[in-house]
């Protein structure tokens, strides 16, 4: 049997590469491990990462295709991160100058939950710990 470890990373392709690691460093409060620009495919690759884990690739490619917005498409839904205090963490992106969706509970567990967007459209959710 396949004996996974842990998630290795998550991969996001960006359409303003600065924009988005300025996003997910600066608001999210993700730390810049290391940044390379790669000529022959005209890309940057920020590696991310989050508490001191390796979390995210954060790429930019030249024209990369639209994401599809129907929340429901196939394929990666969000990527949720975990929080203390959902209440909390909204007033605190609110005043990055994110908005996040009104904050619900989640029928199955009880806990606490919202939904917010990176720079391109990509869903997030805060999930209370």
């Amino acid at each position: 049997m396949l004996q996974i470890k842990q998630i290795h990373h998550i991969a996001i392709i960006a359409t303003d590469y600065p924009r988005s690691k300025a996003f997910y460093c600066d608001v999210l409060g993700f730390s810049l491990l290391g940044e390379y620009y790669r000529a022959e495919r005209d890309s940057w690759k920020g590696d991310l990462s989050l508490h001191g884990v390796y979390t995210i690739e954060l790429f930019s490619f030249p024209s990369p295709p639209p994401r599809v917005t129907a929340p429901e498409a196939c394929g990666l839904r969000h990527l949720a991160f975990c929080v203390e205090d959902v209440a909390q963490s909204v007033a605190a992106l609110a005043e990055k100058g994110v908005t996040c969706e009104p904050v619900r509970i989640d029928a199955l567990t009880g806990k606490a939950c919202t939904f917010f967007t990176d720079p391109d459209g990509l869903p997030l959710e805060l999930y209370q710990a």
